[in-house]
């Protein structure tokens, strides 16, 4: 017969007893047991209504059943809970004897991220420090808000349902901290729901700590197993959204890009076209150094990466991949322009040493912030928004300057190069799979697309012969032109 004890409104302990110990003292197991399910849960009202000492513990449930004075009604939802008990307690009975049962150590969410951060979320061999970052921001503004203050086995998976459906509401932005009122347009954007990716990003890092508990024994299995990631809710606008504003420039764009950026500094239009011609993360032009700068050879080596800023200073890593270590040959042109800046490099470095400005000690930052240290880790990308406003170009994010390093080489290419020139791309480029270059990072132009229609030129009917019918009439050729197509007593299905 189960033994439970109740703990909450809709919580139990299960309770095991595993003999006499040789102290001879009484051994028990004990396991948290929480209904979600709707109709029990009515059950359990139904009962509560009659005495609250019912589900206080087996032997009550057990005596009510047993009694005469109950209704029909009554008895039946005291015996369907009774089944449900039953069933959860032999589960666990089973787990216990066969040595599957997860011993749990009571431990609130709160504390156990704590135990997280420690042992895998600051360790960069698991998570970049920009990622630790990120998820850090998610940790302290959405869980632990609403799951910091449960014990870790009594989070449920209907409790992190809820808590991504609420997501989905308006108005589950957050408020951002500033000073002053917020403007009309904050007002309303705080009244959206939020968007997908980022409902996407929140469920990752709860899986994430989650999925540690369960290695670390804390947890039997992770209740977040069964519960899809949120995904687009409607994929066709997403799809025309990419087809309106395309994440990559086509060559004519490009050009323009070009013309705007001569408008600019010498130091801005190289560290832009280091992304857009040569497919540099932002983050290895932020941590780049003359030393890699390969003149005589022409082109320039990854070798460090600054994902980040901390408290005012840069964080620095390699670079994402070991593939993400490599050589990036540049043209002339470009190479030629790096050494005439090199030279204001070196002019600017003597005067800002010459006014004691100078803050980069030995380090030899080819864009650095004007004292020699790294810029801001998101300090281009803010700036590269704004040029793209000041010269009323269409805006992509910083990111999307490599997509199109990538997509202004296969541009003019002859289709039977593709998988040649896609290999030069993910060298390039520094993605550790080839299938991230071919499906993710490339994609095909509008040149491309115009000339895998133009394959089918072959088979237009301009000038179309028609051989003489069976009943002898008809004989010769006839032309026919655009109007006989569009007529509607000739729109026939072509045989």
């Amino acid at each position: 017969m189960a033994s439970f004890e109740r703990r909450g409104k809709n919580s139990w302990r299960l309770v095991l007893s595993l003999g006499f110990g040789p102290n001879r003292k009484r051994m028990k197991q004990y396991q948290s047991l929480v209904i979600e399910d709707p109709a029990l849960q009515q059950s359990i009202s139904a009962l509560d209504e009659i005495d609250p000492n019912i589900l206080k513990s087996a032997n009550n449930l057990n005596r009510f059943i047993e009694s005469k004075e109950a209704t029909s009604t009554a008895i039946r939802h005291a015996k369907k809970l009774n089944q449900h008990f039953q069933d959860e307690y032999l589960k666990f009975k089973y787990q216990a004897e066969t040595g599957s049962l997860v011993r749990v150590k009571k431990i609130k969410f709160a504390d156990f991220v704590e135990i997280w951060r420690e042992k895998y979320g600051s360790d960069p061999e698991k998570l970049s420090p920009a990622t630790y970052s990120n998820y850090n921001i998610v940790i302290n503004s959405r869980l632990i808000p609403a799951f910091g203050h449960f014990w870790i086995d009594e989070i449920t998976p209907l409790m992190i349902l809820s808590f991504l459906k609420d997501l989905e509401k308006p108005g589950a932005r957050l408020t951002p901290k500033m000073s002053g009122t917020l403007t009309e347009r904050q007002k309303e954007k705080l009244m959206k729901p939020l968007d997908v990716g980022t409902i996407g990003y929140i469920y990752r890092v709860l899986k994430n700590i989650l999925n540690r508990a369960v290695e670390w024994k804390l947890l039997a299995e992770n209740p977040m197993n069964g519960i899809p990631k949120p995904g687009e809710k409607d994929p066709k606008r997403k799809l025309l959204e990419q087809r309106e504003n395309p994440q990559f420039y086509d060559e004519a764009e490009a050009q323009r890009v070009v013309d705007a950026l001569y408008k600019e500094s010498r130091k801005w239009r190289l560290l832009i076209l280091g992304s857009m011609i040569g497919g540099a993360r932002r983050g290895e032009l932020n941590g780049l150094e003359w030393p890699y700068v390969h003149f005589d050879e022409g082109y320039i080596s990854i070798e460090n990466n600054i994902p980040l800023s901390k408290h005012g200073k840069a964080v620095e890593k390699g670079p994402k991949s070991i593939a993400s270590y490599r050589n990036i040959d540049m043209p002339k042109w470009y190479m030629d322009e790096l050494r005439a800046y090199k030279d204001e490099w070196n002019h600017e470095k003597e005067q800002l040493e010459a006014e004691g400005l100078w803050q980069g000690g030995d380090r030899q930052y080819v864009f650095h912030n004007g004292t020699g240290k790294p810029y801001y880790y998101q300090h281009p990308s803010k700036w590269w928004k704004r040029f793209c406003e000041r010269h009323g170009i269409r805006y992509i994010k910083f990111h999307g300057l490599r997509h199109s390093s990538g997509t202004l080489l296969l541009e003019d290419e002859d289709e039977s190069n593709f998988d040649s020139i896609l290999k030069v791309i993910q060298q390039r480029l520094g993605h550790s799979r080839f299938s991230t270059t071919s499906d993710v990072y490339v994609h095909v132009t509008k040149k491309v697309k115009r000339r895998a229609a133009g394959k089918y030129d072959k088979f237009a009917r301009g000038n179309a012969t028609i051989p003489k019918g069976d009943n002898g009439d008809k004989l010769g050729t006839q032309i026919f032109g655009k109007d006989h197509f569009e007529s509607s007593e000739n729109n026939l299905p072509l045989q």
